[in-house]
C-alpha cells in the first residue's frame, strides 16, 4: 500500500533530521492522506487523497 494521493499523485519527500551537532539522520514527511468518498461517473468511490486536493476538489464543486 503506497502513500500516493490518487488525485494529485504526491508522494512522500525525504531529507535530513539535524541534531545540534548537525549530524545528519534521514527521515521522510508523508503525504496527508484521507480517505474520501467521492462521485464518479455517478457513483460512490472510496479514494486516498492528499487535504490539499480535498480541499481544491471541494472548491471547484462549490464554482461549478
Amino acid at each position: 500500500m503506497s502513500r500516493t494521493c490518487e488525485l494529485s499523485g504526491k508522494k512522500p519527500l525525504s531529507g535530513n533530521n539535524r541534531s545540534h551537532s548537525l549530524k545528519a539522520t534521514r527521515r521522510k514527511w508523508n503525504v496527508n492522506l484521507q480517505t474520501a468518498t467521492i462521485m464518479v461517473d455517478g457513483k460512490p468511490k472510496k479514494v486516498k487523497a492528499s487535504a490539499r486536493a480535498l480541499r481544491s476538489l471541494k472548491a471547484q464543486a462549490s464554482k461549478a
